[in-house]
């Protein structure tokens, strides 16, 4: 499942780097800290790891 929007991949990149440890939770903010508690690490590697050339900034742009 790829990321729709820079800001669902940046959100994704965040989450999995405090559900590895990289970053203390308590940092996480807004979609990012429900995404941490509500995904498994191979679903927000998945988000995180789209390519970002053709994505918009967010998802109604």
């Amino acid at each position: 499942m790829p990321a729709t929007s820079k800001a669902q991949q940046k959100a994704a990149g965040a989450a999995l780097a405090a559900k590895r440890g990289d970053m203390p939770r308590n940092k996480l903010k807004g979609a990012s800290k429900q995404m941490v508690q509500s995904m498994s690490e191979k679903e927000l590697d998945e988000l995180a790891s789209t390519e970002r050339a053709r994505l918009p900034k967010k998802k109604g742009d």
